[in-house]
């Protein structure tokens, strides 16, 4: 069953430039991935000057999509890139969930 991998951010707006270098960055690994269907991403200002950011990426499977973590991880790793450190260094919050197509 496909698998519809949604991340959100609450960008606080001095952080935007940096994070949108890291967003792009990851978007263009993942395309190259086995079971890789598509993504998006899409933004707007909140009341208080923050960049919300929504990405999206398509998934054929579970196990795709868990191969694809495990090679963003290992890239990670391979590059010397902490996520964690980024969103507390930028106080970015993040949410993530996984979703699947509604059966109609």
């Amino acid at each position: 069953m496909k698998q519809i991998f949604i991340d959100k951010f609450i960008i606080p707006q001095n952080g935007k430039q940096e994070f949108t270098e890291r967003m792009n960055f990851n978007r263009n690994f993942i395309k190259n991935l086995p079971g890789f269907l598509g993504d998006a991403a899409y933004e707007r200002q909140d009341d208080n000057g923050n960049i919300i950011c929504i990405t999206v990426a398509n998934w054929e499977s579970e196990d795709a999509l868990n191969l694809a973590k495990a090679a963003v991880q290992a890239e990670y790793q391979r590059i010397g890139f902490n996520p964690t450190e980024l969103l507390t260094r930028l106080n970015i919050i993040m949410e993530r969930e996984i979703y699947q197509p509604v059966n109609n």
